[in-house]
């Protein structure tokens, strides 16, 4: 008889958990900026030194796609996905070029935890992050002159990294986000030909780490603007 209350309780307890969670989508965009600690060989073949990496902006091309699952006004969860070009830039490198940058679009998948109220658009979230590096482009210049190459599911990189951020979403859409990468961007293994740029091995580390602004929309209020049919149940209007 106690197993049976007692599974009765646990069911009764889910459905009211259950009937409370709002479930819906949200679109995001974001501006990043992003920096590296990058260890070079330096000279190449040398002894590992930190070198400068230099501040880098990018608007183009982030957007995700994110389900959000709200378990009454306080506690949430959400994932997604959301693709971003991310990247960092380097001066006065190993091999004495001008600058050097390296960046990657990339496939993400995050799951986040938030807490606050989303009664009035207020929380913090973090969470961690798995990311698809799927296109690679290295740009290099010398006396001036700039040279480029890119590749689809580059080796000079790391196919997947993973990731941990945390943030706080405010009124009216925007929130703020750190987010550190836990390993190397590059793939310090690749190695073609004898020439010294296409030998990653001078790298010790190239962990990224950057700050976003981003601006979210509940997607059921982007299809209510174009005339679409915003039917769904909504708990907490307009949260975000």
């Amino acid at each position: 008889m106690k197993k049976v209350l007692l599974v009765a309780l646990v069911l009764f307890s889910l459905s009211k958990v259950y009937a409370q969670t709002d479930v819906y989508t949200v679109t995001s965009g974001e501006l990043i900026f992003s920096w590296a600690d990058v260890e070079q060989q330096v000279p190449f073949p040398g002894e590992m030194q930190d070198i400068s990496s230099n501040l880098r902006f990018t608007a183009f091309f982030h957007v995700g796609q994110y389900v959000h699952m709200d378990f009454g006004d306080a506690v949430g969860l959400y994932s997604g996905l959301a693709i971003r070009n991310i990247g960092f830039i380097t001066e006065d490198d190993a091999l004495d070029l001008e600058k050097e940058k390296h960046r990657s679009y990339t496939l993400g998948l995050p799951l986040a935890i938030k807490l606050g109220s989303f009664r009035n658009h207020f929380y913090v979230f973090g969470g961690a992050e798995y990311e698809l590096l799927f296109h690679y482009k290295y740009k290099y210049w010398i006396d001036g002159d700039k040279h480029k190459t890119s590749e689809w599911f580059s080796d000079r990189t790391n196919r997947f990294v993973p990731s941990v951020f945390a943030g706080i979403q405010l009124p009216r859409g925007l929130n703020v986000k750190f987010k550190y990468y836990l390993d190397d961007f590059l793939n310090t293994d690749y190695k073609k030909g004898d020439n010294p740029r296409n030998d990653y091995s001078r790298y010790g580390k190239t962990q990224m780490f950057y700050v976003s602004l981003s601006w979210q929309f509940d997607t059921r209020d982007l299809k209510k603007v174009w005339g679409g049919d915003d039917s769904g149940n909504r708990s907490y209007d307009a949260r975000i």
